[in-house]
């Protein structure tokens, strides 16, 4: 049966971050994930996690920075990750320090790296260069606590310029890393706003073992997966049936931004659960 886990950025927003954890708890989830742990001590997020009986799935390392002030300011900023920058490796290093003691603290076995925007003038083969070697370095780093590094594709259209925004792109990066804890982060609605065809891709990766997690949302407008032009109940079902032992991250904006309108709209996960 698939695996659900709430994303606490999208999701509850009418809620105090720390407030979300309980409301996914009450509506069946039994996983989270959101972007960015940083901001509140890992310790009281702990607590939420333990008191709700729930586990953290996923987050992102920061987007950039030095310290928690700088790493909101940076995704405030614009900036969506620094991984294929040249000449921002010490920064990169930081920041996935941090994200690694926040995932020991929320016993957390993935941590999202982003990619970031890759400038107009860069030249092609420094970025691809400073990204296998922050990836390189990461992935050794995460392996001595036996995580996981993620990389997610991510469309062009909500994030123009973002350095990687295919699957083939993606599993090119890991071959070529070489390296067994690098993984896909395989968002559904990035997937099929650049490339369609998702019952296939999803057939052509998952078997591989390369796929660490799945996110999904309607498409086009990034609401519940029971709206717009993807099946996903065709898809929970092929996934199911490839075995996908993960998690499934449900990264989208609820239709009803009403306080409770998360909780009016999940018949989907309902559906989905009962048909598994």
């Amino acid at each position: 049966m698939p695996r659900f886990a709430a994303n606490l950025s999208f999701l509850y927003q009418e809620l105090p971050f720390l407030n979300r954890f309980e409301a996914a708890a009450r509506d069946g989830f039994k996983a989270v994930e959101y972007l960015f742990p940083y901001a509140w001590p890992a310790s009281e997020i702990a607590a939420r996690l333990r008191g709700n009986g729930l586990e953290q799935a996923l987050f992102n390392a920061p987007p950039g920075g030095a310290d928690v002030d700088s790493f909101a300011a940076a995704w405030d900023g614009g900036t969506r990750g620094i991984a294929c920058l040249p000449g921002r490796e010490a920064e990169f290093r930081t920041g996935f320090s941090a994200a690694l003691r926040a995932a020991e603290a929320l016993s957390c076995r993935q941590v999202h790296v982003m990619a970031g925007l890759a400038p107009a003038d860069a030249k092609a083969s420094d970025l691809h260069a400073a990204y296998l070697k922050n990836l390189g370095w990461a992935t050794g780093e995460a392996a001595k606590d036996g995580l996981d590094v993620l990389i997610e594709p991510i469309n062009t259209r909500d994030m123009p310029g973002f350095y990687l925004s295919r699957q083939a792109a993606a599993h090119a990066v890991i071959a070529k890393a070489g390296a067994s804890n690098l993984k896909v982060q395989m968002d559904l609605y990035h997937c099929q706003i650049m490339e369609g065809d998702l019952a296939m891709q999803l057939r052509q990766y998952l078997p591989t073992g390369a796929v660490g997690h799945i996110q999904i949302a309607g498409v086009p407008e990034r609401n519940e997966p029971d709206t717009g032009e993807i099946n996903y109940a065709y898809l929970f079902a092929l996934i199911e049936r490839l075995d996908f032992q993960g998690w499934i991250g449900c990264e989208y904006r609820p239709a009803d931004g009403t306080p409770g309108g998360t909780s009016r709209g999940l018949g989907w996960m309902r559906a989905a659960t009962t048909a598994a």
